[in-house]
């Protein structure tokens, strides 16, 4: 969640364009005119401030020392090939005059157009720069500062590369830094700047480095299809798009279905998207097949692949409680995204999110846990399309083990002129497809992420907050239709989640119409709990409807917080959106509606029997519980 999209800005620029054509050009941070860095409210969504996230679109200057000395060397575990995931060490050598604005950069494909680009005049305001030609066409996939090295700038590592006589007349410096690697397929090299983020220059390009097997199989996670918990869907990557198989269980294969998308399918405007230019990544190619025949809660194990490109490791799986069996235990939470593991800049980073996967990554070990729901603003690639292979990496521990389920955010699906409630670029141009693609929910046709899932005792209603839902729509009717479908005989427990919320005290974050057309759906169904993100911090109402407080929960033998449900009243709503996204605070101004407020990284982990719903919210860093509350419920029997 950032602040909504200001309508008067884009209108102000593109009357603005001509003028900005004709300012003069400084080789200077400049680049970024007051107006674009002024408006940050405007452009923190998509591409942003900071200037690594707009060093693409910088002034590309030309270095003018002449150095024979300068080499870029790097070491990695296979010396001349990379493996699926390695820290590499890159050593710059031969520097003449160490300074705090060089940079050593990834770049990936190593191919690609590291020079300028004469030809790109468009006004990149989707990345917030306007800067002058020339500009660095290719965007970094992450880079670090050279001084980083804490003997780069001190010189400590020097080495004599003249002499006149038996005197050393000059003398070199070098550095070394760790880059994370993963499998992104491509070949990637490492390229040396001056000028810092703000006037970057080339000084120097290492050798292309190629990945041992660019076509292994990676990042598998499995997702439920059906409320039977007798199938699951496994998902993986792949450079090849050859079919590969899954075999699972005693002895069953499946011949996986492949598909992708490309950079035509990007959205795009006037102004291009990063996903339809400098953002863009070849994704390879997404295998799927669905495991039938399991039991539902039930271990199986499976592994992925072919005998051509290689095999995963053989992987232990859950399977989800089958619905109108009693006991579920679940995670759930929204906007995580990832961060990097080395010391880099990168385009967009989730400061808490490797906190939030190693704490359930354990959770998920110890086994007590049935499946994970991600509700919105997954990976936040937003239009740089590289970022889904890190993120896919980073949550491959568990959701490669257990059922991992999303709702889309703002951060998949918004754009332009595309037929969303919102018209933001929030998406950075992929509107939905790479989220689609990669994350093949039980939805009922594309572009329609809408659906609902039954584990145990519990009916979820996953909706889109993007899409339209104002009464007479299509998800509109499906909402009701679904709601009013469910046996609360069965499934006596229903929980409505999607991105956007309805009440929190970011006020800005509310969309009043939201709550008119949808809250009373919540109230004639009686939804026990709505689960929202969007908002990066964690809050808990009251039983609530139309801003009022309908009852409050009372304190249990044990001091926890217990809503009644017995005598419904009113849905509880959570904030869940506090597992990777730099953390929102709260204002000094406390809604009556609103119980308990938590600014920290974690998760929220439930469990759920035919009578009583228990929700912990836990730190993920202290693993302490740092809010609790129950809802119960007698059942006629």
């Amino acid at each position: 969640m950032e602040p909504s999209y200001s309508s008067w800005v884009p209108k102000l620029l593109f009357i603005l364009l001509p003028f900005f054509f004709l300012l003069p050009y400084h080789s200077s941070s400049y680049s970024l005119h007051p107006l674009v860095v002024n408006s940050t409210i405007e452009h923190r969504n998509y591409t942003g401030i900071s200037s690594f996230r707009v060093v693409n679109r910088r002034a590309l200057l030309h270095c003018p020392l002449n150095n024979p000395y300068l080499q870029i060397n790097v070491s990695s575990s296979g010396n001349y090939t990379l493996s699926n995931e390695e820290f590499v060490n890159v050593t710059v050598s031969g520097v003449l005059r160490p300074s705090h604005d060089h940079w050593v950069a990834m770049i990936s494909p190593s191919n690609s157009n590291v020079g300028t680009c004469p030809l790109s005049k468009a006004l990149y305001m989707q990345t917030g720069d306007l800067s002058n030609l020339p500009l660095l066409c290719h965007y970094p996939v992450k880079a670090e500062l050279m001084s980083i090295d804490p003997d780069y700038l001190r010189c400590k590592k020097q080495e004599c590369k003249k002499y006149e006589g038996n005197k050393c007349v000059v003398t070199t410096c070098s550095g070394t830094l760790q880059f994370h690697i993963i499998n992104i397929r491509t070949d990637i090299e490492f390229v040396l700047f001056a000028g810092g983020f703000d006037e970057p220059c080339i000084l120097a390009r290492s050798s292309p480095l190629k990945f041992s097997n660019p076509n292994a199989p990676l990042y598998a996670h499995i997702s439920s299809t059906d409320s039977t918990a007798t199938s699951m869907r496994v998902t993986w990557v792949s450079g090849s798009k050859e079919p590969q198989q899954v075999q699972y269980g005693n002895g069953k294969t499946l011949t996986s279905q492949v598909t992708t998308f490309s950079q035509e399918d990007m959205c795009s405007s006037l102004v291009p998207s990063p996903a339809k230019d400098f953002g863009w990544h070849d994704p390879g190619y997404i295998h799927s097949a669905i495991m039938t025949g399991l039991n539902p809660s039930s271990k199986f194990s499976y592994r992925y692949g072919s005998d051509s490109v290689g095999w995963s490791d053989q992987i232990q799986f859950q399977t989800p409680p089958a619905a109108g069996s009693n006991e579920l235990r679940f995670l759930a939470f929204g906007d995580m995204g990832k961060a990097p593991r080395d010391a880099s800049a990168e385009h967009y980073i989730q400061p808490g999110s490797i906190s939030v996967v190693e704490a359930m990554t354990d959770e998920v070990k110890s086994g007590n846990i049935d499946s994970i729901f991600h509700i919105g603003d997954i990976s936040y690639a937003t239009g740089f399309l590289v970022e889904w292979d890190f993120f896919l990496h980073l949550i491959t521990p568990l959701a490669s083990r257990v059922s991992y389920m999303t709702a889309i955010g703002n951060h998949e699906r918004d754009y332009i002129k595309t037929g969303v409630v919102y018209g933001t670029p929030d998406s950075g141009g992929e509107c939905g497809v790479a989220y689609e693609t990669y994350f093949p929910m039980p939805i009922p046709a594309k572009d329609k992420p809408w659906y609902s899932i039954e584990q145990a005792s519990v009916h979820f209603t996953i909706i889109s907050t993007e899409h339209d839902w104002t009464p007479g729509s299509e998800q509109y009717q499906w909402i009701r239709k679904d709601m009013a479908s469910v046996d609360r005989k069965k499934t006596p427990w229903l929980i409505f989640t999607g991105h956007r919320p309805m009440y929190t005290s970011n006020l800005l974050s509310v969309d009043p119409k939201f709550g008119v057309f949808i809250e009373p759906l919540l109230q004639d169904y009686k939804v026990d709990l709505v689960f929202f993100g969007h908002v990066h911090n964690y809050e808990r109402t009251c039983s609530v409807y139309r801003a009022e407080c309908l009852a409050m929960p009372t304190k249990d033998a044990n001091g926890v917080d217990t809503y009644d449900h017995s005598k419904y009243k009113a849905p509880v709503h959570a904030i869940i959106g506090m597992a990777g996204f730099t953390l929102d605070n709260f204002s000094s101004i406390i809604h009556h509606w609103s119980l308990k407020r938590v600014s920290e990284f974690g998760y929220g982990r439930v469990h759920v029997t035919t009578e009583e719903l228990n929700f912990e919210l836990v730190n993920s860093n202290t693993r302490q519980v740092k809010d609790s509350f129950r809802i119960i419920k007698k059942q006629n029997r």
